[in-house]
């Protein structure tokens, strides 16, 4: 899949995106770097170091560099959004993703540059 079509799924067929879709291009068509983030205010925040959830890193790194919104950024989460955070809103797991819901994108600073274009 090409970037351009994901991002035009993610945009009007959010429901079906997959994470492990989402990270497959994102591998083919970026190059990753592990590095450490932030995801919300002090106080309510995860800190991820670097290499510690990569698959959280690389979809808001990948959301970001194409200009993606909090919906749209949670839609690349795919069922781990849909199912086991909305269908367990006071679970305690995906911290990332339960973070983001809360914070959005005030919430997330990148100790670097996670992705860049092959």
């Amino acid at each position: 899949m090409e970037v351009n079509a994901l991002l035009e799924k993610i945009k009007t067929q959010a429901e079906t995106v997959e994470f492990d879709d989402v990270i497959a291009l994102i591998d083919e068509r970026y190059l990753y770097t592990e590095t450490r983030f932030s995801n919300g205010p002090d106080g309510d925040q995860v800190v991820n170091e670097a290499g510690a959830n990569a698959g959280s890193c690389r979809i808001f790194a990948f959301a970001k560099l194409n200009g993606l919104d909090e919906a749209q950024t949670l839609a690349c989460f795919g069922r781990y959004y849909r199912e086991d955070v909305l269908g367990k809103p006071d679970g305690e797991d995906h911290a990332n993703i339960r973070s983001f819901m809360r914070h959005g994108w005030q919430g997330i600073r990148f100790d670097g540059e996670p992705l860049r274009a092959r």
